[in-house]
């Protein structure tokens, strides 16, 4: 697997451009993917009851096991929460760029990031989207800035893009993702988009993604708010000639390593971009006998406030991971518990077999100084683990929220 550049353009047969519309008061708003051929389809998108009216169109299409070739993206704006007008917005989106680019508008997908409850403004997109579509390009900057046109609160574009070779056959898979608020996705905003030129079939692309996005953006939270607009879509359509990958096989094993290692990248920066956040906590939970338990204790803990606050002031109050491990649900055994903070070469033990540990103050605080920050816990009661990403929580976070709208 090699690491490369180009982002969602990396992969054969995919283009994309991002331009400012009008959306928003200023600053690139609107986006567009595109393949030249058809594309196989899987997507994952929020949990929360009140879905965006773009997700309602995204999961029918899916339903229908629709073959996607246009993916247009907006920022500034939610279209969460507005009716017949938002699904009115949609469909009238869709017929815009289906016309435009001689496409059924069933094969266009839809993505809204932004305010909630205000009606989604078409005009910038009906005077915007012919110079989008005729800007599409393969270049970095293309990629770039559609990367840009998501964004929020975000403070730099997050992008990824890696090679892997599969049966003598080069195969590439690009991404870019959004969030920075309202971050604890359960399929927070958080949107991201795969493409890969890799042929594969659509019961393995959707049996793919699922898999990886519990272990990637389902294990990351900023502020532990589910989003009403959360999705991850990946599109495939073939372009490398490779032999159709099928689940289950040598060759879907090596594919969904290199996917899993372009999510977690995706997943991690967006975790490291909360907003007003100063430090990435990796928590690193092992030791139970269910994996569900892990996974429940380290969002317990990723996702605390009082956590999140004490890293922020640089605080070794260990009391309040036991606390949010005693709260997660999970079966575990006190008495079994080793705790630490771990950053480069330095470590330091807080308990140990469920008894605390005389620790140096000074190493615990310089560890809790760094950019990034592992905890580690060991229930000490079986083989499974689970790992989670997070952000402190400091005085920029409210600054950001207490004035979003307005």
């Amino acid at each position: 697997m090699e690491w490369m550049l180009g982002s969602i353009v990396a992969p054969l047969g995919f283009s994309a451009y991002g331009m400012a519309s009008g959306i928003k008061k200023e600053g690139l708003d609107l986006a567009l993917i595109s393949s030249e051929k058809p594309c196989t389809y899987a997507g994952v998108f929020t949990r929360n009851s009140l879905k965006a009216a773009p997700l309602e169109w995204n999961i029918a299409l899916l339903e229908k096991k629709s073959m996607i070739s246009a993916v247009l993206v907006n920022s500034g704006n939610a279209n969460a929460c507005t009716g017949q007008d938002g699904r009115d917005a949609v469909r009238e989106s869709a017929e815009l760029l289906a016309e435009i680019k001689g496409i059924d508008k069933e094969s266009v997908l839809l993505a809204s990031t932004g305010v909630i409850g205000v009606p989604l403004p078409m005009m910038p997109i009906r005077e915007s989207i012919r110079t989008l579509a005729e800007n599409l390009g393969r270049s970095t900057e293309c990629s770039q800035l559609s990367a840009k046109a998501i964004m929020t609160t975000d403070t730099y574009q997050k992008e990824a893009a890696v090679s892997i070779e599969i049966d003598g056959c080069a195969i590439k898979i690009g991404g870019m993702a959004k969030g920075s608020g309202m971050i604890h996705p359960n399929m927070g905003t958080m949107l991201a988009f795969i493409t890969t030129d890799a042929y594969i079939e659509q019961q393995a692309l959707q049996k793919l993604l699922k898999t990886s996005v519990d272990d990637t953006y389902n294990m990351i939270s900023v502020d532990g708010d589910t989003s009403t607009n959360d999705m991850v879509v990946l599109l495939a359509n073939g372009c490398a000639g490779n032999d159709v990958i099928r689940y289950g096989t040598t060759q879907y094993r090596q594919f969904e390593k290199a996917f899993n290692a372009l999510n977690l990248q995706l997943a991690k920066s967006i975790a490291a971009d909360g907003e007003g956040a100063t430090k990435l906590i990796e928590v690193e939970v092992a030791g139970l006998s269910k994996k569900e338990d892990a996974r429940k204790m380290v969002h317990a803990i990723i996702s605390s406030s009082l956590v999140k606050t004490a890293v922020f002031g640089g605080d070794a109050n260990w009391g309040r991971i036991l606390c949010a491990m005693g709260y997660s649900q999970a079966e575990f055994d006190p008495r079994n518990v080793d705790l630490s903070f771990v950053n480069n070469n330095k470590a330091v033990s807080l308990m140990r077999r469920g008894t605390p540990v005389d620790f140096d103050e000074h190493v615990a605080k310089s560890i809790l100084e760094e950019n990034q920050i592992n905890i580690k816990v060991d229930c000490n009661s079986g083989w499974a683990s689970a790992k989670g990403w997070g952000c402190d929580l400091g005085h920029d976070y409210i600054k950001i929220n207490g004035s979003y709208r307005t």
